[in-house]
């Protein structure tokens, strides 16, 4: 009997000590706590069984720091606990922080000029031819306006770009002078435009009489004298402008002429062509309207005085 009451007394120590190493104390956060066995934890909160066999549940949130800690120690309850504990501002400062990495970059290429850049690429290059012929046909066209020689003009623009046609841009346009005005008429002594006296060449001796198949007009002009000659104005001496047509060739604008200059004609050449006129029928600052005989039609014809290169003065049937 007493050996049997010695192995029960044994038995019930053992359970005793098992018990007692097995019971874990949870800390509230209010400085409580409350010893028991884990019988289960939940997401919600952790089953404990106290010493006198009762079963609490423990809210996640009201267990102190130090607790949750050691139970975040086992891998069963971590989850559960992982979103109660506190980090510390230097942990989130530690696991936030962004290590910035060398990475790769490409060189920047050399400055330089913009008109090297443009002679390194077959674009840039093409731009520039046409930027030259663009400066070029530029001399042109105020050698045409300023009344200069155009391929004194143009050369210049080609060894001086665009500074050689605005040079000659901003000078005055080129004028004949009055000797040049004055010496045309004595070498052509014929009549000019708007008077009614024409010179004419003396008639030689027997010439009077029509030769036999002769027309009558023709009779008549051997009759009366050789035709006037034929008066030739040139841009570059003379300067086309509604002041010059107004002054030089004021009987073309009347509908009808009468006397010697009823037969005169203007020839006007022209980049477009060549135009025979009989009148003037408009004139403005920068152009003139002509009536020109072709086929035996009347049109009208619009003359820019920039576009003209030559006026000559004649006779018709000259």
């Amino acid at each position: 009997m007493q050996v049997s009451k010695i192995i029960g007394l044994v038995l019930g120590l053992c359970v005793w000590f098992a018990t007692s190493a097995g019971a874990l104390t949870f800390e509230y956060a209010d400085g409580t706590s409350i010893t028991g066995d884990i019988v289960q934890g939940k997401p919600e909160f952790l089953q404990v069984r106290t010493a006198d066999n009762k079963y609490e549940k423990v809210e996640w949130s009201k267990l102190s720091q130090a607790t949750l800690t050691e139970l975040q120690k086992d891998p069963k309850y971590a989850p559960f606990v992982q979103p109660y504990i506190e980090v510390s501002q230097e942990e989130i400062i530690k696991k936030t922080e962004v290590v910035l990495k060398p990475v790769p970059r490409l060189e920047r290429p050399a400055k330089g000029s913009l008109i090297g850049a443009m002679f390194k690429s077959s674009v840039g290059i093409v731009c520039l031819l046409l930027l030259y012929a663009a400066n070029i046909y530029a001399g042109y066209e105020v050698a045409s306006v300023r009344a200069y020689p155009p391929a004194m003009v143009c050369g210049i623009s080609a060894v001086v770009p665009v500074i050689g046609p605005i040079i000659f841009l901003c000078m005055p346009t080129k004028l004949p002078s009055r000797d040049d005005e004055v010496a045309e008429p004595e070498a052509a002594p014929a009549a000019a435009p708007g008077s009614h006296s024409a010179t004419y060449t003396a008639e030689p001796a027997g010439h009077g009489a029509a030769a036999p198949g002769h027309t009558t007009a023709e009779s008549g002009h051997a009759a009366s004298g050789a035709l006037p000659q034929t008066q030739v104005f040139k841009r570059g001496q003379f300067t086309f402008n509604r002041r010059f047509i107004e002054t030089k060739f004021s009987a073309f604008f009347g509908a009808i002429r009468r006397g010697d200059e009823k037969d005169l004609v203007l020839v006007v050449k022209s980049v477009r062509g060549e135009y025979v006129a009989t009148r003037i029928s408009r004139i403005a600052s920068n152009d003139m309207h002509l009536d020109v005989h072709k086929g035996g039609a009347s049109q009208e014809v619009q003359m820019p005085f920039v576009e003209i290169q030559e006026i000559q003065l004649k006779h018709k049937d000259a």
